[in-house]
Protein backbone atom coordinates (compact mmCIF):
# COMPACT_ATOMS: atom_id res chain seq x y z
CA UNK A 1 0.00 0.00 0.00
CA UNK A 2 2.91 2.33 0.72
CA UNK A 3 4.28 1.93 -2.79
CA UNK A 4 0.85 2.71 -4.25
CA UNK A 5 0.54 5.88 -2.19
CA UNK A 6 4.06 6.89 -3.19
CA UNK A 7 3.19 6.40 -6.86
CA UNK A 8 -0.01 8.45 -6.53
CA UNK A 9 1.88 11.20 -4.72
CA UNK A 10 4.59 11.34 -7.38
CA UNK A 11 1.96 11.41 -10.11
CA UNK A 12 0.31 14.40 -8.42
CA UNK A 13 3.65 16.20 -8.13
CA UNK A 14 4.46 15.69 -11.81
CA UNK A 15 0.93 16.63 -12.88
CA UNK A 16 1.10 19.82 -10.84
CA UNK A 17 4.42 21.10 -12.20
CA UNK A 18 3.03 22.59 -15.46
CA UNK A 19 0.10 24.24 -13.66
CA UNK A 20 2.50 25.87 -11.19
CA UNK A 21 5.31 26.81 -13.57
CA UNK A 22 3.40 28.01 -16.65
CA UNK A 23 -0.38 28.22 -16.13
CA UNK A 24 -0.98 30.39 -19.20
CA UNK A 25 0.62 27.81 -21.51
CA UNK A 26 -1.50 25.06 -19.93
CA UNK A 27 -4.64 27.09 -20.67
CA UNK A 28 -3.55 27.61 -24.29
CA UNK A 29 -2.87 23.91 -24.76
CA UNK A 30 -6.16 22.92 -23.13
CA UNK A 31 -8.03 25.04 -25.69
CA UNK A 32 -6.34 23.14 -28.55
CA UNK A 33 -7.17 19.63 -27.30
CA UNK A 34 -10.76 19.54 -28.69
CA UNK A 35 -9.35 20.28 -32.15
CA UNK A 36 -7.17 17.14 -32.15
CA UNK A 37 -8.39 13.98 -33.82
CA UNK A 38 -9.54 11.16 -31.55
CA UNK A 39 -7.04 8.79 -33.15
CA UNK A 40 -4.14 11.13 -32.38
CA UNK A 41 -5.23 11.44 -28.75
CA UNK A 42 -5.41 7.65 -28.52
CA UNK A 43 -1.89 7.30 -29.94
CA UNK A 44 -0.57 9.91 -27.50
CA UNK A 45 -2.30 8.10 -24.63
CA UNK A 46 -0.90 4.74 -25.72
CA UNK A 47 2.62 6.13 -25.96
CA UNK A 48 2.38 7.74 -22.52
CA UNK A 49 0.98 4.56 -20.95
CA UNK A 50 3.74 2.48 -22.55
CA UNK A 51 6.45 4.85 -21.34
CA UNK A 52 4.92 4.86 -17.87
CA UNK A 53 4.82 1.08 -17.72
CA UNK A 54 8.42 0.93 -18.88
CA UNK A 55 9.49 3.35 -16.16
CA UNK A 56 7.58 1.36 -13.54
CA UNK A 57 9.22 -1.85 -14.78
CA UNK A 58 12.69 -0.30 -14.61
CA UNK A 59 12.05 1.12 -11.17
CA UNK A 60 10.71 -2.17 -9.83
CA UNK A 61 13.61 -4.13 -11.29
CA UNK A 62 16.07 -1.70 -9.66
CA UNK A 63 14.32 -2.16 -6.30
CA UNK A 64 14.20 -5.95 -6.62
CA UNK A 65 17.86 -6.21 -7.69
CA UNK A 66 19.16 -3.54 -5.46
Amino acid sequence: MGLFLTAIGLMMVFEGIPYFSCPSKVKEFAKKIPELENGLLRVIGLILMSLGLGIVYLGRSMIDNG
